[in-house]
């Protein structure tokens, strides 16, 4: 079976290899970071509905389960704001009601936990990670590019709100762009905010993939621990691409669909997919090479590697 609302896995720097559960279309999201490895937003919205049917959603799941494949994490992200899917709540309880025994993750932009009803309908996953890129309305401007009228201390006093309520883990992202929200003013903010937010982390992150806008640079990792240290007594790391090794098994789709299911929701290297595929890097170089002689891919130079990033 293709599946048409799963990826993965896929190794995640965070959560080991990671189901991953794609709830909107791409680019459906409440704003367009510069940063996003997943490319500038089409559809800026902040109105929830239900993109895809929810009983849809739910069977793959069960199909995927059911063929007994091995991961760490389902994982609620994508290619767009996850919590824009009105049906997300309902789709958590059937996990957790039939699999109680796979853990869930949530990666959201933190928009919609200014929202009540929402901040209950995740409340059983046990890890949650919110970003937060800013503490200033300017500077969240700039980096998030938000729908309009949408405030960056309602965003903090949702998060804040939630983790009243949550009872598992938060790990709180902080994306790091240079020149922008690494000035000590800023930073200053933000440790004051991460007093009431009270998560059990603070995550550094920076520059990975190639993002939206090509002036977005790395975060040099004596920076980061600068800034590490400056957030100190918090519970802070900084995140750190590893080799993630998995005993999950392969998908039944052909290596080909395989490779575009993956890169076409984020940029990989070829490294990366040996790591997805667990199939030889010569194959995996040969393929790809193929594919960028049709047209079906490009290729961008970063610190880390040369990217492959699907068209469609």
């Amino acid at each position: 079976m293709h599946y048409k609302y799963l990826f993965g896995p896929v190794p995640s720097r965070r959560l080991g290899m990671s189901l991953g559960v794609d709830l909107v279309p791409p680019k459906y999201c409440s704003m367009d970071c510069v940063y996003c490895e997943a490319g500038k937003t089409s559809h800026l919205i902040i109105e929830r509905r239900e993109f895809f049917p929810t009983e849809d959603i739910c069977a793959e799941i069960r199909d995927f389960i059911e063929q007994n494949k091995n991961v760490d994490f389902i994982t609620f992200s994508g290619a767009g704001e996850p919590t824009l899917h009105s049906g997300i709540g309902k789709i958590i309880r059937f996990l957790k009601k039939n699999y109680p025994q796979y853990k869930l993750a949530l990666l959201t932009n933190s928009t919609l936990l200014t929202l009540p009803e929402l901040r209950e309908e995740i409340s059983p996953i046990d890890i949650l990670i919110p970003s937060l890129d800013a503490c200033s309305q300017n500077v969240f401007e700039m980096i998030n590019r938000p729908v309009d009228n949408l405030k960056i201390e309602d965003i903090i006093n949702g998060l804040i709100a939630t983790r009243k309520i949550f009872k598992g883990k938060i790990w709180l992202e902080v994306f790091l762009v240079p020149g922008i929200n690494d000035g000590m003013e800023e930073l200053s903010r933000f440790r004051e905010v991460f007093y009431d937010i009270a998560a059990d982390e603070i995550q550094l992150n920076g520059l990975d993939r190639p993002g939206t806008e090509t002036w977005v640079e790395p975060m040099s990792k004596e920076r980061l621990g600068e800034i590490a240290e400056f957030f100190s007594p918090f519970n802070v790391s900084v995140i750190s691409r590893k080799q993630i090794e998995s005993s999950g098994s392969e998908h039944k789709f052909t290596l080909k669909e395989t490779i575009i299911d993956t890169i076409k929701r984020r940029p990989c290297t070829a490294e990366d997919l040996v790591v997805v595929t667990k199939r030889p890097a010569a194959e995996i170089l040969w393929l790809l090479s193929e594919m960028k002689k049709e047209g079906s891919v490009l290729t961008e130079k970063q610190d880390r590697g040369l990217f492959y990033r699907y068209i469609e």
